[in-house]
């Protein structure tokens, strides 16, 4: 097995790595650890692997809002048809930040990818905080933020071309609303994290609007840099998994005309704490 960083802080590739061994597993979930996203290379595997796989990991968390794969309802479509413009993922965020317990990681199988594009890039939301100064890691330490399902899957974003189409549905089941702190401790390695996202995140508590519009513009920014980035460029077969407690990611939407499909499965996390 050969483990290759992609970035300085951020992501490692996988070759001669195969999910179906399960004397494979300590050595991917150790990598995992480290290094929160993960590109196991060059599988060969079906849905029933790629479950079992992820079970090593955890508990299943079935997606309310995403179309499932037919006869694998645990395994949620990610897809976009070559007539289609829009890309589910685009903003930066947090698969389930707003859960109560947000999920551990998602675990996402490219079947059939465009010629070029559809990259995905991620943050690590530890490097970025660590960069800020002492001062705003005092005043973030001890804040709780709100983040919610309904603005972004519910009744309000029926008229989007994901929801026409039928990729993204079951608007009822938006209601989702999570209290977590700005800033925890990652559950595995222990290291403390920004745990805000553009997309599920709502507002700061114990501020005013103003403020808290202010502070997470701020933070947002500051997390975008290229320096706590990596980026993933999918090949079919590819698995990539990564930590949703330590990372942000976004789906790159370039390349209109050409079909893209992937299989993810997401796993169950802890109760986050400061």
């Amino acid at each position: 097995m050969d483990i290759r960083p992609l970035t300085g802080g951020l992501g490692a590739e996988i070759h001669g790595a195969d999910i179906r061994n399960a004397e494979d597993f300590d050595a991917i979930h150790e990598a995992f650890a480290t290094y929160s996203v993960i590109v196991l290379r060059d599988q060969i595997a079906g849905p029933d692997d790629h479950l079992a796989f992820a079970r090593r990991f955890g508990p299943i968390n079935v997606n309310r809002f995403f179309k499932p794969v037919e006869s694998h309802p645990e395994i949620a479509m990610v897809l976009k048809e070559k007539d289609q413009k829009e890309a589910v993922g685009e903003g930066w965020h947090t698969d389930h930040s707003y859960d109560q317990v947000p999920a551990m990681g998602s675990i996402l199988h490219a079947i059939e990818m465009p010629p070029f594009g559809g990259d995905t890039l991620f943050v690590s939301m530890g490097a970025a905080y660590d960069a800020l100064s002492p001062t705003m890691r005092g005043f973030l330490d001890g804040l709780h933020a709100i983040h919610s399902s309904r603005h972004v899957f519910g009744a309000s974003v029926q008229d989007s071309e994901a929801s026409k189409s039928g990729r993204l549905g079951n608007a009822e089941a938006a209601t989702q609303d999570a209290r977590h702190p700005v800033v925890i401790t990652h559950p595995m390695s222990g290291r403390r994290g920004l745990f805000v996202n553009p997309v599920f995140t709502t507002h700061i508590e114990g501020l005013t609007p103003d403020e808290s519009d202010a502070i997470l513009a701020m933070l947002y920014d500051h997390c975008k840099q290229p320096e706590f980035q990596c980026r993933v460029r999918w090949q079919a077969g590819d698995i990539t998994m990564w930590d949703n407690r330590a990372t942000w990611h976004k789906a790159i939407n370039d390349y209109h005309g050409f079909r893209r499909l992937m299989h993810r499965i997401t796993v169950d996390g802890v109760a986050l704490t400061p």
